[in-house]
């Protein structure tokens, strides 16, 4: 058995259905269906013998690659498209029994790039894809619990402390909002086939059309088309825009990822309670305490949002410094960053899944935490109210109420806070049935169901289980 990276010290990323999404294996296949559509292309459009293709395609099998070898002398060249090339020729050779010079259509007028950029596409074009059904699993568990919990009544926190009556619906459909909104981004993302030749100007790629009925622009819009690409007006060698564009997407699915990590490990605390993540065998032990049942989910979900923003700010650093026709350096350090971010968006989509689909929700307990704060919470809304009928200064004869409120020890200030604004308020101008009414927290939502709404009407493509079965 040979050493390999496992994910050992990736926890977040390391699962077989990840590698296989972006692990070496999954890039050297992605270079070889680029090769092999490419000789399809060349085939079809009469430059290359017939049954070239064919060929090519039985050769280029991924499994019959050796990895570590191929990573070993992919030092030689600065890339691994290089060994590999040399290998394919090899396979092509020796599988092409009929002698039709099927090795002539292995990388004809292509250079690394062109085949490096476009593996990557593939490479992601089949993550995102991937990926995006698990976030839809994700956001149809949080539309269900925004549907159920819509009159749950929790409290909402601003700067760490107790603001303002909330539900538990409204909450979810934020939730919801912000992965909806950037899945979709992220889905709508073109992934453009690279082309170019050697130094970006497609000479080879006009000498080998030139008589034909061809031209290097329609071979690279066809190559797109087999790939499952976007079509690219021009070569964009030096352009990294795709490259940026994906990494600004996926870092945003992991920031919506990330925020709700983050709640989910303060509302998980035992001291708040009002929410659970799913309970499973063997999951959130501690090797020294076996009391703990800790919220791993949520930890690995927030350790991908730690690591995203840095990645991709490393892709943007790689565009600004693409030096030349061809960089020295800042594309090589694109590879990297740029599969980290698929793996860390594909494992935490899967663990985000299981965690939205089986949290466990605790209405009691955010009543509770609601009741920290009692009629407190009303206050804006009481100011709003009850300060027109307290003359000019009824502002400050409320906040007066409040700034005494707050002196008092916390167990005390609900009482405290009803007591004396019963003493601030004639009953003449506001009976007790009436500020009973101003202090019941379910009057101060405001348009908390509409917002749900709304934004659950705004993502229909979200809210649906059509579309979320893992293949």
């Amino acid at each position: 058995m040979t050493d390999g990276d496992f994910g050992l010290l990736s926890p977040v990323s390391a699962s077989t259905a990840v590698k296989a999404l972006t692990g070496d294996r999954a890039v050297i296949a992605a270079i070889l269906d680029v090769e092999a559509a490419w000789a399809a292309v060349l085939e079809e459009a009469g430059l290359v013998p017939a049954g070239s293709a064919a060929v090519v395609a039985e050769a280029a099998d991924a499994g019959s690659y050796d990895v570590a070898a191929l990573t070993e002398r992919a030092q030689g060249g600065g890339n691994p498209v290089i060994p590999l090339l040399g290998d394919l020729r090899a396979r092509v050779k020796a599988l092409d029994t009929a002698g039709i010079g099927a090795a002539s259509a292995v990388h004809t007028s292509l250079t690394s790039q062109d085949v490096m950029d476009s593996a990557l596409m593939v490479l992601a074009s089949r993550t995102v894809s991937a990926l995006l059904v698990d976030v839809k699993g994700t956001t149809t568990a949080l539309a269900t619990l925004a549907a159920q919990h819509a009159d749950t009544l929790c409290v909402g926190r601003s700067l760490t402390q107790h603001a303002l009556p909330y539900t538990f619906g409204l909450k979810a459909a934020q939730w919801f909002h912000g992965v909806a909104a950037a899945s979709r981004r992220l889905e709508s993302l073109e992934l453009p086939v690279q082309f170019g030749g050697a130094g970006g100007t497609l000479a080879s790629g006009a000498k080998l059309t030139a008589g034909s009925s061809s031209t290097p622009f329609a071979l690279a819009d066809a190559l797109a088309a087999r790939l499952g690409l976007t079509p690219a007006p021009a070569p964009w060698h030096t352009n990294r825009l795709p490259v940026t564009s994906l990494g600004d997407g996926l870092a945003a699915l992991i920031d919506s990822f990330g925020k709700i990590a983050a709640d989910l490990l303060f509302l998980s605390r035992p001291e708040v309670a009002e929410l659970g993540e799913p309970l499973a065998a063997g999951r959130g032990v501690s090797s020294a305490m076996p009391q703990k049942q800790n919220p791993v989910l949520s930890v690995l979900v927030r350790s991908a949002a730690l690591q995203a923003p840095g990645l991709a700010s490393q892709l943007h650093l790689g565009a600004a410094t693409f030096n030349d026709e061809r960089p020295d350096g800042a594309w090589h350090s694109e590879w990297p960053a740029l599969r980290q971010l698929l793996a860390l968006a594909a494992g935490a989509a899967g663990h985000l899944r299981e965690l939205t689909e089986g949290l466990r929700v605790f209405p009691d307990a955010m009543r509770r935490n609601l009741g920290i704060s009692g009629p407190l919470l009303l206050s804006e809304g009481v100011a709003a109210a009850v300060a027109p009928l307290l003359g000019e200064d009824g502002k400050q004869k409320l906040q007066a109420v409040v700034d005494e409120t707050l002196t008092a020890a916390a167990p005390e200030q609900a009482d405290t806070y009803r007591k004396l604004l019963r003493e601030a308020v004639p009953s003449d101008k506001l009976s007790d049935a009436e500020l009973e009414a101003l202090l019941d927290p379910a009057s101060y939502l405001g348009e908390a169901h509409e917002i749900s709404r709304r934004i659950l009407a705004a993502y229909p493509e979200f809210t649906s289980t059509k579309g979320t079965t893992r293949g």
